[in-house]
């Protein structure tokens, strides 16, 4: 056969050129698709030889080499693998789209081999990524076991190829890329280098490239030779570490190692606090390996940080920032999945929406939550240092994962009015000591456990033995919204809505205290009323006060003055909401204000010292006062009489 040209038997230059200019995103994926192809050719011959030893042909050394060559400018890709004869290369290239690997894979499904290779290639088009840079391509190749000739294929990208029979004594495949001129920097070390660790640097085959050092010789005694000038020294180096550990069995791989590779992708210099090395198979087949650090990183709340696990196919890097693959309140997560049947865009830099991405998600979250309920069960101290570093934004998945919602809330600690300070209680350990006459979860959510410790809604709970839980994280305001009940005991805010702690027998009491109460300074509550229409939805008798005046309440499903500071801190418009005032009936302060309103109930003290309670029910909940100059002078004025007396 002599050389002939041809065209490409599809749609030639529309097509080519969409694979030219608009397939892939980024030009150094060409690479990274032709180290693929040859890492591909490798495991057929591989395979072949599993039945027919001669396509070895005495040579299993196995390699794929990068030949540049910047007086050519060239760039040579040249591996060991099964070659093609002229055939194949028109059948494989001189259609574009027609995929060699995967009409090879439709080959084997006949077959029945624990030994099938995994191969990468899926559509036959990343070879024509060599055209994003090259202006012209020129591919040598001899098919493995052959008597036939070699083949030679070339190609300027212009919708034609010549192709002829050429003198080629070793199997595999030559391809070499005529760069253009504003790409000569492919033939730098430098970024030759930068892709093949980016993107290839776990393929299981060295990728190999000569590199050439200055150095001074040495003597003997290996110091350099004064005075004997320099010598240049080429040497073959492996650029890629082929270190997939993930694929490795568990027992194969030390902590030692384990270790040294979350540092690699993390970029964390400490050891992580747990590693999790799991394969799954059936329906979903994938191999991870997921790292929970021992800190959270600066940027854990970061709008723009970088979210998202590695995602290898194959061995071969797709993107390090797969979102689709762990939830956004695991995002403190690191690691590896790769996958061998994800399914790809026909460039291998998008996914594809798919329910085989929601299974390995699912398979991902269940086993980190499982890893995560062991260490809480079994080494409870460790797992609270890991909480007070990540719980904040794991209390995130209550709300947002509403399927794991129950794994979730078993994971959650929280600070309460019986535990120390710094030390926490699971929901689990709350309902387990509750009293048989508490009936609900009591809780309360502010800036802080200083701040809520002094709050007066707290001081019924107290009298009764009543454990409150302290929630202080701005998030805790959305989790109790989805985490309504817990063993069926109902969550309910202790300043939210009216509350009832006490017996049947203790209500009625109460309630009729309360309607004496009523009685007594109803003229009163209506001038506290009327003084205070503007800033309160309305003044009622307490049944949370034990000891203080007053407290402010939000309605049953109202906004309390934390969610209220929490809006405003995202800069969110809050809509204007009235509180409810209760007063305390038992409390001197009414007695004195009663007195006085019965001598004169036109009296100005009145009003101030309703101001005061107001006030004072403001600064409680941590809420500031619109006029703290008065209030102070309103509160001086009072020390000044009561010192008088």
């Amino acid at each position: 056969m002599s050389k002939t040209t041809k065209q490409f038997q599809t749609e030639v230059q529309q097509l080519l050129d969409l694979v030219i200019h608009s397939l892939y995103s980024n030009r150094d994926i060409f690479l990274r698709e032709l180290i693929s192809n040859a890492s591909d050719a490798i495991d057929k011959v591989r395979f072949e030889a599993h039945s027919n030893e001669s396509v070895l042909e005495g040579n299993s050394d196995w390699k794929i080499k990068l030949i540049p060559n910047k007086d050519a400018g060239t760039l040579t890709i040249l591996d060991n693998g099964i070659g093609m004869n002229i055939a194949e290369v028109e059948e494989n290239i001189g259609t574009i789209a027609r995929s060699g690997t995967k009409a090879f894979m439709q080959s084997l499904k006949d077959k029945v081999s624990s030994d099938n290779p995994e191969l990468i290639g899926q559509f036959g088009v990343g070879f024509y990524a060599s055209f994003m840079v090259a202006d012209k391509v020129t591919l040598f190749t001899r098919a493995a076991g052959s008597i036939e000739a070699g083949c030679c294929w070339e190609s300027a990208g212009d919708g034609s190829y010549s192709i002829e029979p050429c003198s080629r004594e070793k199997r595999g495949t030559e391809i070499v890329l005529h760069l253009k001129e504003e790409f000569k920097e492919y033939l730098d070390e430098w970024k030759i280098r930068s892709i093949v660790k980016k993107y290839s640097d776990y393929i299981q085959y060295p990728v190999v490239m000569d590199v050439t050092r200055t150095e001074v010789p040495k003597g003997v005694d290996g110091k350099e030779i004064e005075g004997a000038g320099t010598i240049e020294k080429t040497e073959e180096e492996i650029l890629n570490s082929m270190k997939a550990i993930w694929a490795r069995s568990k027992s194969d791989v030390t902590e030692e190692e384990y270790n040294e590779f979350y540092k690699h992708i993390s970029h964390d210099f400490e050891n992580p606090f747990r590693t999790i090395h799991f394969s799954a198979e059936g329906t979903s087949e994938f191999k991870a390996l997921v790292y929970l650090p021992a800190h959270k990183p600066f940027d854990m709340f970061f709008a723009d940080r970088k979210k998202g696990l590695q995602l290898y196919v194959k061995r071969v890097f797709i993107t390090d920032k797969c979102e689709e693959l762990i939830p956004d309140y695991l995002r403190f997560v690191k690691g590896v999945v790769d996958s061998s049947d994800l399914p790809l865009n026909v460039s291998r830099e998008i996914l594809q929406e798919d329910v085989q991405i929601k299974r390995i998600q699912k398979n991902l979250v269940g086993k980190v939550l499982s890893t995560l309920a062991e260490e809480k069960e079994k080494n409870y101290d460790s797992y609270v240092t890991f909480w007070k570093e990540f719980g904040q934004v794991l209390k995130e998945g209550v709300h947002f994962d509403f399927a794991n919602k129950e794994k979730l809330q078993d994971l959650l600690l929280f600070e309460s009015t019986r535990s120390e300070n710094g030390s926490f209680v699971s929901l689990k350990e709350y309902v387990e000591r509750m009293p048989e006459a508490q009936k609900e979860i009591y809780f309360i959510t502010g800036t802080s456990r200083e701040a809520l410790e002094q709050s007066p809604h707290l001081e019924v709970f107290r009298s009764k033995g009543f454990e409150v839980l302290f929630l202080t994280d701005p998030v805790d305001e959305w989790v109790v919204q989805a985490l309504t009940e817990y063993d069926g005991k109902q969550l309910k805010a202790v300043d939210r809505g009216d509350i009832s702690v006490d017996s049947e027998e203790e209500k009625k009491e109460k309630e009729k205290k309360r309607e004496e109460a009523q009685k007594e300074f109803s003229d009163l509550v209506s001038l506290i009323t009327d003084r205070l229409k503007d800033k309160v939805k309305e003044v009622r008798f307490s049944n949370r006060l034990t000891d203080s005046a007053c407290c402010l309440v939000a309605d049953e499903h109202g906004m309390n003055a934390n969610m209220e500071r929490i809006m405003k801190s995202l800069n969110q418009s809050v809509p204007e909401s009235k509180r409810i005032l209760e007063l305390n009936p038992d409390h001197a302060i009414l007695k004195v204000m009663a007195e006085l309103h019965t001598a004169d109930k036109d009296a100005p003290a009145l009003g101030d010292y309703a101001d005061l309670l107001y006030d004072q029910a403001l600064l409680t909940e941590g809420s500031p006062i619109k006029d703290p100059l008065r209030f102070t002078k309103l509160v001086s004025e009072l020390m000044v009489k009561a010192a008088a007396k």
